[in-house]
Parts: structure tokens; C-alpha cells; sequence
């Protein structure tokens, strides 16, 4: 439960070099018995215009806020300054989460400001509902590769590492070389600046180094370019992942095979996923790469496939929300978050066990998915099935609804001709038959039952 608030107001001032507040924030600054903030932020109010009894602390670190927030506001009003817009990308979150109580009763209250995304767009004339925002500061480089897409405008928020090279050697890599990038440079000061290059020129040198560029500024992506290395559809080709085999083989759940297993999961954003048995990554890296606010456990324990795991969540850019997990279920499983979805693609030899404790961790709406190639393993799947089917019949209030599809796939492929004249001519398609590979969905269900 939350500390007893009086009053907690979170004041945002803008991009603006001299804060430009509306009346009620004016109010709420005047009368707090508090005011905490940055050096820099609190330089920026008026020494002359600070009540007598009112004191400004310097923000602590974000571990010390709460108690600090805590000892302060329980009889006292407190305002908070926040960098542009509390809300978007700002400290604003936080409070909400913990101080919702408070924010609940109308103690706790957000005061919105301009951020440096809106000045940005609004210097190139760009519409904001169609620009997509991606935070890259304290977050890795790699996560930009899930969000290039053809034609896409694109808003980062930077760091050090995402710097404005950095930026278009991930473009070049991607095949959108043509990118337009431009960068906005300490927004709503005397000498901001917006310079746009394309990703060639940055990478090339032709405009300096990342060096160049001051330390407060906002990244715009125009992308633009053939693309094609990443992926822009369900269905990655097999041969993108790396498996240490030739391209398109090694431990990946084909790709025919695996949209039937991602569609069974029907993934949401919110989604924690398991997937069991792992292998080289085809399903837990796809899973996270159409799914960025899913949290995806990839579970593998062979050294050579959890080596390839690696390689292709970096590839994919999914760093951010699949976690690898190195071990061998169901005795890694127990220190993972409960999960909604569960996919188990190999068992080794523990599948009967695993069906039994992921049903039982799974909440209702919660779906269990699993693959199988040979005879045995299906039978096994298709007893668990009956015996899901069976508990229907028993009167419990949870129950399960089971769907499986088996997949047969022919693959056609071009095989060389005869020479004739020193030229190769009748190519032939030729088709080759995959494992067939059959997939079991177990959803689970509440109803209530009659009353007597």
C-alpha cells in the first residue's frame, strides 16, 4: 500500500532554454512546500519568485526518490520538475506506478510540457501520428533493427552508443542506405540546430564523426532503401537464421511449421512465453520480433544450439525482450515468470512431465503448444489431449479446448539440366517431401457451473 500523500504534483518545462509555465503551474510551484529537481532544472526557476518558506532539494538517485518522496509529502506539498513531457518517455511513469493510490485520489497529479520529439517533428513539418518513437537511451543498438521497415518514419531517443553513425551503419546493414537521417540538435536553445544527411554520407565520413554532434539531440529516420536483409512479414526464410549448418537447416522449426506453432500461441503484447526446447531460435526469435512488448524465455541447454540462439536474437534485434535461458527443463523452469503461453518443441524425454506442470502454471485463456515428428512423441501428445478431454467430463471449472493440425510440406527446388552447346538448359522444378510435423494446441477455459 501507498505512503499517505498531501499533494504531489510532476511539472514539465519543456525543451524551452526558459521554462514557460501556465497559470496552474505557476500555482502549484508558488505553493509548494517543496521543489526538487535537477541543478540544471532548478537553475532555471526564479530565485526572486521562490516563497520564503519553500525549499529546493536536488534530485537523488531514482533508488532514494521514494523514500524521499515518502518522508516529504505525507503532510507537505511537493512539486517535481520533469525534462520535456512527464509523461512520454519521462519520469512520469515511474510515479504512476509507484504512487498509484495516490494518483487514484487526485493527489498525484501530471502536468504536460512539450518534448524534444514533438519540437523535432514539428521543425521538419512531420505529423506525429505518423512517426513511430523508439527510446534507444540505455537500451541496445540492436533493438533499431526490429523497427526498419520501408517508408517508415522513425523518432529515437539517443544515447552515446545510438549515435548518429551508429544510426546509419545499422540503416546500410538493413539495405536502407538511402535513408534520410537527420539530426535535431538542442532543441529550443539560442543555437539548436536540424542538419539532415543520408545514411551513406554519415557512415562515409563526408560530414565528420559522431563526435560532431552536441550530446542533447533527437534522432529523425526517414527510411528509405530495397531492404530485404530483415524480414518485413511473418514468416522469416529458414535460411536467415544462423545454424551452423547450411543456410535454412539446423534446429530451427521450419517455416511453413512455425507460422502453424506462432498462430496456435495467437501472442499478445503482454504475453510472458516460454519456449521449450529452444534449439538455433526460429519460434522464440520470431515470437519476439512481431511481439515487442511480449517477454519471450528461449530454454535450450546445448551448448552448439544456445551459441546460435545468441547470434540470432543479436541478428534479429530482439535483445530487448527474448531472454535466454540456459538449462534443462523442467528443473530450469522453476525461477522463470509464470507464464501465459508455452511452446515446447523438444522434451528430451521429459514431455509427459512438462505437459503436466506448464497446464498446471498456465492461467485461464492461457495456451499450451506442442510440435512432434516422430510416432512416439505424438502419441504422447494425443494421450495428454484425452486426457485434458477426459477432466471436461468431470465437473472441474477449468477445461481445455484442443485443436492440432499435422503439416506436410513439398518443397520444390530448381536441379540442373543437360548441357547442350556448352549451355545448361531443362532445369526442372523438383519437389522433396519434409517430415510431416503435427502441432496440438491446448487452450484453457473457465465456465461456471450449473446451479443445482
Amino acid at each position: 500500500m501507498d505512503s499517505p500523500i498531501r499533494q504531489l504534483d510532476i511539472v514539465g518545462l519543456g525543451i524551452s532554454q526558459t521554462p514557460v509555465f501556465t497559470e496552474e503551474t505557476q500555482r502549484c510551484i508558488a505553493a509548494a512546500d517543496y521543489v526538487i529537481g535537477s541543478a540544471r532544472q532548478l537553475a532555471l526557476l526564479s530565485v526572486e519568485e521562490k516563497p520564503q518558506q519553500q525549499q529546493w532539494i536536488e534530485l537523488p538517485k531514482l533508488s532514494e526518490l521514494k523514500a524521499l518522496i515518502d518522508e516529504l509529502a505525507s503532510d507537505k506539498s511537493v512539486v517535481v520538475l520533469a525534462s520535456g513531457d512527464p509523461l512520454f518517455y519521462g519520469i512520469g511513469r515511474w510515479f504512476k506506478q509507484h504512487f498509484a493510490e495516490a494518483f487514484e485520489q487526485g493527489r498525484l497529479r501530471f502536468h504536460p510540457a512539450v518534448s524534444s520529439i514533438q519540437a523535432a517533428c514539428h521543425r521538419l513539418g512531420l505529423s506525429l501520428q505518423d512517426t513511430d518513437v523508439l527510446s534507444l537511451h540505455g537500451r541496445p543498438l540492436a533493438k533499431l533493427r526490429t523497427q526498419l521497415k520501408a517508408n517508415r518514419t522513425l523518432a529515437i531517443l539517443t544515447d552515446e552508443q545510438s549515435n548518429p553513425v551508429a544510426l546509419a551503419q545499422e540503416c546500410i546493414n538493413a539495405g536502407f542506405g538511402d535513408s534520410r537521417i537527420t539530426v535535431c540538435e538542442r532543441l529550443g536553445y539560442d543555437d539548436e540546430q536540424c542538419r539532415s544527411f543520408s545514411a551513406k554520407e554519415l557512415v562515409d565520413g563526408r560530414v565528420g564523426n559522431k563526435g560532431e554532434f552536441d550530446p542533447l539531440h533527437v534522432t529523425i529516420i526517414e527510411v528509405k532503401g530495397l531492404g530485404g536483409v530483415l524480414p518485413s512479414f511473418p514468416g522469416f526464410a529458414d535460411a536467415l537464421f544462423e545454424t551452423g549448418a547450411e543456410p535454412g537447416k539446423g534446429m530451427i522449426s521450419k517455416r511453413e511449421v512455425r507460422l502453424c506453432i506462432l498462430s496456435y500461441l495467437e501472442p499478445n503484447n503482454d504475453d510472458v512465453i516460454w519456449d521449450i526446447g529452444a534449439g538455433c531460435g526460429g519460434v522464440a526469435v520470431e515470437l519476439a520480433y512481431w511481439n515487442e512488448k511480449a517477454k519471450v524465455y528461449a530454454i535450450e541447454h546445448h551448448s552448439e544450439r544456445l551459441k546460435y540462439l545468441a547470434i540470432n536474437r543479436e541478428r534479429f534485434g530482439v535483445v530487448s525482450n527474448m531472454n535466454i535461458v540456459e538449462g534443462r527443463a523442467p528443473a530450469c523452469l522453476t525461477d522463470l515468470p509464470k507464464p501465459t503461453k508455452v511452446f515446447i518443441g523438444g522434451s528430451d524425454g521429459a514431455l509427459p512431465e512438462l505437459l503436466a506442470q506448464c497446464w498446471e502454471l498456465l492461467p485461464v485463456g492461457g495456451i499450451l503448444v506442442a510440435s512432434a515428428v516422430i510416432q512416439s512423441t505424438k502419441d504422447q501428445l494425443n494421450d495428454f489431449a484425452e486426457l485434458l478431454a477426459s477432466s471436461n467430463d468431470s465437473g472441474l471449472s477449468t477445461h481445455a479446448v484442443i485443436e492440432s493440425t499435422e503439416v506436410a510440406v513439398k518443397r520444390g527446388q530448381m536441379v540442373a539440366g543437360e548441357l547442350v552447346d556448352g549451355k545448361l538448359v531443362d532445369g526442372k522444378l523438383v519437389y522433396q517431401s519434409k517430415y510431416p510435423v503435427t502441432v496440438f494446441q491446448y487452450k484453457k477455459f473457465q465456465f461456471k457451473k450449473a446451479a443445482k
